[in-house]
């Protein structure tokens, strides 16, 4: 409805609005983030400019109450104060700082953060996976049989070697799982070609944790069906089984194992109770990644401990600072920074300086 106003009410209007907007026009667009730079601002411009305007339109309201007719404006229809709070798909967003878009809730308390995502086992995730371990026996089965041809049907000598592969491969995807999991922590965002679900999806563990402990198996693991399933592991078959089906099986674990590493990362995020004692059993002998040593990885600014198969290499990664190396690297090759160095300032100095070490 139309807002039926005296003379002397709109002209005390118009003056609160010029006071207001003059306000507003000197607040950096930054003041409004739930950062201290607001606090600060909100303390030395917001309230005293406020100030002015509001006792500018009360001493204004007062002369003229007696010419000012009911007004039926509603003022629901005034528009607020936009913020410059991001998401996950902004390119400068960055877990954990504030104004990225995404709030830490208390407690195990399960959170989605990419958009799309659910916690429900879909049956297109299940055929994936499915599909993906079905090619990856018939990859070992298929590289065992020309291992045990060249070793003259020899079972045990076979086996042995197998399992000798085996442990090569376990440290080696451990290995990997740490250089994969520092990457998409500290590269890249949602926008990312390819590989954004699976980098938003990872950095957004770091505001909802227990999430991945709601999750199915299938749910789980199948985004690294993608990198690690059967078109990958299937170009690698035909090229190498005929003369090397040492490297087949190496390879086939190795895939296999950086699957099953977002299963083993969950398990370090369940209770003991929550899981079954063989899992326990694993963790305790270092088979598995374990629930204290990964916990130290979700300490700001996330530096380190980020090997999630079984965290073997994690102390010898870390101690010889070879992801500062790498960060160190990227930041003169083009000049980007590691996420870890936006969350610690004093981190990003040292490694500039050439001190690659953890602060213990």
């Amino acid at each position: 409805m139309r807002c039926l106003r005296s003379h002397t009410g709109t002209t005390s209007n118009m003056r609160f609005a010029l006071t207001t907007l003059a306000a507003l026009a000197v607040i950096p667009s930054n003041a409004f983030t739930p950062t201290a730079i607001f606090k600060h601002r909100q303390r030395q411009v917001i309230q005293p400019l406020f100030a002015i305007a509001i006792d500018e339109a009360a001493s204004s309201s007062s002369a003229s109450s007696s010419s000012l007719e009911p007004s039926t404006c509603n003022d629901a229809n005034q528009q607020s104060i936009p913020t410059n709070a991001k998401s996950w798909t902004d390119d400068g967003f960055v877990f954990g700082l504030e104004g990225s878009g995404l709030e830490r809730p208390k407690g195990r308390v399960a959170s989605l953060v990419v958009e799309d995502d659910s916690l429900e086992t879909k049956p297109y995730q299940v055929a994936m996976v499915q599909a993906t371990f079905a090619c990856h026996a018939f990859f070992a089965s298929s590289a065992f049989a020309h291992m045990l041809q060249l070793h003259d049907s020899n079972v045990t000598l076979t086996v042995l070697y197998t399992l000798l592969l085996t442990v090569a491969s376990w440290l080696f995807a451990d290995f990997g799982s740490g250089v994969f999991h520092w990457s998409v922590d500290n590269y890249g965002n949602g926008k990312t070609p390819v590989m954004g679900s699976m980098i938003a999806a990872f950095q957004g563990h770091h505001s909802a944790p227990w999430t991945i402990c709601e999750r199915g198996f299938c749910n789980n693991v199948y985004k690294l069906c993608i990198p690690f399933g059967p078109v990958s592991m299937g170009a690698l078959y035909l090229l190498l089984n005929d003369r090397f089906p040492a490297a087949v099986w190496f390879l086939t674990v190795f895939c296999v194992l950086e699957i099953m590493s977002q299963e083993l990362h969950k398990w370090s995020h369940q209770r003991k109770s929550e899981v079954p004692s063989w899992v326990n059993w694993l963790q305790e002998a270092g088979v598995t990644v374990g629930r204290v040593p990964h916990a130290q990885h979700h300490l700001a600014p996330y530096e380190g401990n980020y090997c999630i198969v079984s965290g073997a290499c994690n102390d010898v990664l870390d101690e010889s600072g070879f992801f500062r190396r790498m960060e160190h690297a990227i930041y003169k090759w083009n000049g980007v920074e590691s996420n870890a160095w936006k969350l610690d300032a004093d981190l990003k100095e040292r490694t500039l300086r050439g001190d690659y070490s953890l602060r213990k």
